[in-house]
């Protein structure tokens, strides 16, 4: 294996409680919920009525006029490309190279994404001209012959997995390595590690990587209160609803935005006099088939020894506990196994609810910023300790970094389990 190493150079994030690094970072350092009672529509027909929604995002604020096919090009753009272009956008701004200083073919991108949520307006007039309104059958001899019609010609492009990928490309001429990687909850992380093993084996030598996800529309929201353990007993209380291993929590809540990572080869970042935000040093990843726990800590060990550091090199966890009863008590089992009681634990979600896709990376940035600035947020809404999370959540005041390292882990819902090192960079 080759010995490149890889830092972060860049960072675009878009988050219900901040829309730029800085901006994200003050607010859960004030413990601030971006957790609200849901305004893109009308939700009193659900049972979990609140989201952490990303409240006035407008696309074109984020790309500059002279940018003007890719604003053209929002129109065929669902709502989750647009928020992963703009922080791309923000990204590039921050510290991506320049346009001409990189071979085209150098420029990876890797993306975290899913089918995206589709939107309502796409399919109404079609559903009109189809049912009768009243037991809402289908007639599809009227949908041969008129309803499919009112289909916009180009929606299925606004909605297929790989898009966000695309149009990052596409704007920012990024012709080599590319990717996307559809593993729900665990999407945007694993793509963080795919673009690390890429950069050490030389076959690039920046990627922007990113995750975007953005589900709170009635379809999705209808849909996945079928069947997810969301939360419906805090409608009235959204800013408490999501509680991070807590004795009380009982279910998550959907979150939306999008973060993205300008990742790098080191020699290349120096000598474009690129500034550092952090370093990526270890990455690992799994599947735990029974979701008990040993496999999950197996993942961290396994990343931690990547890094060549042991369990005391690091400052905190930054977990992606939700609010599920068993999910959460799943992963504290893991980082328990690992770190036991003595690394504080930073739960990122209490704060923004579950961003999907975006989440492993916008978690991440929540990590990369403490680091940088020396000081990491409290988890919101963990009151009461349940002994079936036998870990030290973080709680109360924001505490100073005091280590180089940090771990983030993620998970899904299915058994798949990540873990990626991140250290303070310092010349």
């Amino acid at each position: 294996m080759s010995m490149r190493r890889a830092v972060f150079t860049a960072m675009g994030v878009l988050t219900p409680v901040g829309c730029d690094p800085m901006s994200y970072h003050r607010a859960l350092i004030a413990g601030t919920s971006g957790v609200r009672r849901i305004r893109a529509f009308d939700p009193s027909h659900l049972p979990c009525q609140i989201a952490g929604e990303v409240d006035g995002f407008d696309a074109k604020t984020f790309i500059p006029p002279s940018m003007k096919e890719t604003r053209k090009s929002l129109k065929v753009m669902a709502r989750a490309i647009q928020m992963g272009l703009a922080a791309s956008q923000q990204a590039m701004t921050d510290g991506g190279p320049a346009k001409g200083t990189i071979d085209p073919f150098r420029f990876g991108i890797e993306f975290g994404s899913i089918m995206l949520a589709t939107e309502i307006e796409d399919l109404a007039a079609a559903g009109k001209l189809t049912t009768d309104g009243n037991t809402l059958h289908v007639d599809h001899a009227k949908w041969g012959e008129s309803g499919y019609k009112a289909i916009p010609p180009l929606w299925l492009l606004k909605y297929l997995p790989n898009m966000p990928a695309c149009h990052v490309s596409i704007t920012f001429d990024a012709q080599g390595p590319n990717n996307t990687i559809t593993t729900t909850d665990a999407a945007s992380l694993l793509a963080l590690g795919e673009a690390y093993r890429l950069l050490q084996r030389d076959a690039a030598d920046f990627f922007l990587v990113g995750g975007c996800d953005a589900k709170i529309n009635p379809l999705s929201q209808s849909r996945h209160s079928l069947f997810d353990p969301l939360c419906t007993s805090h409608n009235d209380d959204p800013e408490t609803a999501v509680r991070p291993y807590d004795a009380a929590r009982d279910g998550w809540v959907f979150g939306e935005g999008a973060a993205v990572f300008g990742l790098e080869d080191l020699t290349f970042a120096r000598n474009r006099n690129a500034k550092i935000h952090a370093e990526l040093c270890g990455f690992a990843s799994g599947f735990d088939r029974g979701k008990k726990g040993p496999t999950f800590a197996r993942v961290i060990q396994n990343a931690l020894k990547d890094a060549k550091i042991t369990p005391a090199d690091i400052d905190h966890v930054n977990a992606a506990a939700g609010g599920s009863v068993a999910l959460d008590a799943w992963e504290a089992r893991a980082i328990g196994e690992v770190f036991g009681t003595e690394t504080p634990v930073f739960a990122p979600r209490g704060h923004l609810g579950n961003t999907g896709t975006a989440s492993g990376l916008i978690e991440l940035a929540a990590t990369v910023m403490a680091l940088r600035t020396g000081e990491l947020p409290a988890t919101r809404n963990h009151d009461t300790a349940d002994p079936n999370c036998p870990i030290r959540v973080l709680t109360g005041n924001p505490k100073p970094v005091t280590k180089p390292y940090a771990l983030k882990v993620t998970h899904t819902d299915r058994g798949h389990c990540v873990a990626a090192v991140v250290k303070k960079w310092e010349e």
